[in-house]
């Protein structure tokens, strides 16, 4: 499909120097299920640190959310996360998971739909980086609470971050955004994160190749590139990259590509974050920085961002 935003924007990326593609379009189908798994990994410390927060202060979250809310998940993926919210918070109205891989998110709704049978649940495939509009929810509107766990805000530039979160303060206002940020810590930590023995994080990275030959018509020789993650200190990121092992003819949607030896199509970013660097770039964006919750390692942190009306 050349005109969807996959073939564009892949288009576009191997044109340009450095080669890059946005990591959104690591989650189709198989790509979603391969980050399931690498969040069950033992050197993946982002989510079980971060699903340990949320279970040791989900009261105090739920007050600061507040009773009777509508909820919005930005990139909510299977909606682990949310659960844990959702059993301290009753009195929630309703459930709006957003996701650019539908039919993970509509599996993932259909689950909880089961589980929470007092909660509307109106699952959105979009990409929330770009505009879009909730669905129409029944009832009278009511206070907006975003959530955004994973440390996925950390897949922006800093200043995608920015625009990003003056799009969430101004979606939430009256409302506010309960974030998962990811620390600067011990590069080796980091290293091995994105680095894991059994090669899932390699899998992943590498699925969206196996994604453009699958929908695109493409040509990628899956096998002749490899998996390259790194942590940047000066930029206080991690970069994940795929390398062509050897000089190459690719062929993509109709337009011919060369890659010599070496050569990288840059996938990811992951960015981290101090304390106070994070609750800077907030309330540059319009929010008041308030709660802040921190591990015992100070690996990981979640924050309540105020939403001003």
């Amino acid at each position: 499909m050349v005109d969807s935003d996959f073939a564009r924007e892949l288009l576009a990326g191997l044109a340009r120097r450095p080669r890059a593609i946005a990591p959104k379009f690591f989650y189709d189908a198989a790509g979603s299920s391969l980050f399931d798994r690498i969040c069950e990994l033992p050197e993946y410390y982002p989510t079980r640190t971060e699903l340990a927060l949320l279970s040791l202060h989900a009261q105090e979250m739920a007050e600061c959310i507040g009773a009777d809310a509508d909820l919005v998940e930005f990139g909510a993926g299977s909606s682990h996360k949310i659960r844990v919210l959702l059993d301290a918070l009753p009195g929630a109205r309703r459930f709006v998971p957003i996701d650019i891989s539908a039919e993970h998110l509509h599996d993932a709704a259909a689950l909880l739909r089961v589980d929470f049978p007092w909660l509307e649940v109106r699952p959105l495939a979009a990409d929330f980086t770009r505009p879009f509009e909730l669905p129409p929810l029944a009832g009278a509107p009511a206070r907006r609470v975003g959530f955004f766990p994973g440390s996925s805000i950390g897949n922006f530039t800093p200043d995608e971050a920015l625009g990003f979160l003056r799009q969430a303060r101004a979606l939430l206002r009256g409302g506010g955004l309960l974030v998962g940020v990811d620390l600067v810590k011990d590069p080796a930590v980091l290293h091995a994160a994105y680095n894991d023995a059994a090669g899932v994080t390699a899998a992943f990275n590498l699925n969206v190749l196996v994604r453009a030959n699958r929908e695109l018509g493409a040509n990628f020789d899956v096998s002749a590139f490899a998996h390259y993650a790194f942590y940047e200190p000066l930029r206080q990121r991690i970069e994940m990259h795929l390398l062509s092992r050897c000089t190459q003819q690719l062929r993509v949607c109709g337009h011919d590509f060369e890659f010599a030896e070496g050569e990288s199509l840059h996938t990811e970013n992951s960015y981290k974050y101090s304390v106070d660097g994070f609750r800077a770039l907030a309330e540059q964006a319009g929010f008041e920085a308030r709660a802040c919750w921190i591990d015992d390692r100070r690996w990981f942190s979640i924050h309540w961002l105020a939403a001003p009306t």
